[in-house]
């Protein structure tokens, strides 16, 4: 397993609902909340929070709002590989915290055994086998 700090790329989304994405990233796929910052006016609204991949890295998210860079990107929108060992363990995790399937798991051309999600906002999460070209 890779250090969970060495990683350089983070995914970052904006959820109408954020502390519900949170709690679905956690059940669905076993993120760890590393940080999250609730605004001091608003409780329910999430300023930033940093979720780890247990194998590495993490994605980054916060509540939708009218200020700040986030707001030229689209409300839970856009989508992500994730390279996992237990894809078919995590497949059915992800049902059972109720994302949608999207494409159910399946074995690639390349080897790789895929699956793909929707979580409750739409943002498309695809996990597989594959690592890369040339990765071991």
């Amino acid at each position: 397993m890779s250090n969970p700090t060495t990683a350089n790329i983070w995914p970052t989304f904006r959820y109408r609902d954020a502390s519900a994405a949170i709690a679905f990233l956690e059940a669905a796929f076993g993120f760890e909340v590393a940080a999250k910052y609730e605004n001091s006016d608003d409780p329910q609204r999430i300023d930033h929070a940093e979720l780890r991949w247990p194998g590495g890295g993490g994605i980054m998210l916060g509540s939708a709002r009218d200020e700040g860079v986030m707001t030229k990107t689209s409300v839970a929108s856009g989508s992500v590989y994730i390279a996992a060992d237990d894809v078919e363990e995590l497949y059915h995790r992800a049902i059972a915290a109720g994302a949608v399937e999207v494409m159910g798991l399946t074995e690639q051309d390349y080897g790789s055994l895929d699956f793909c999600v929707q979580d409750p906002e739409g943002v498309l999460w695809c996990l597989g086998t594959y690592r890369g070209a040339g990765v071991e």
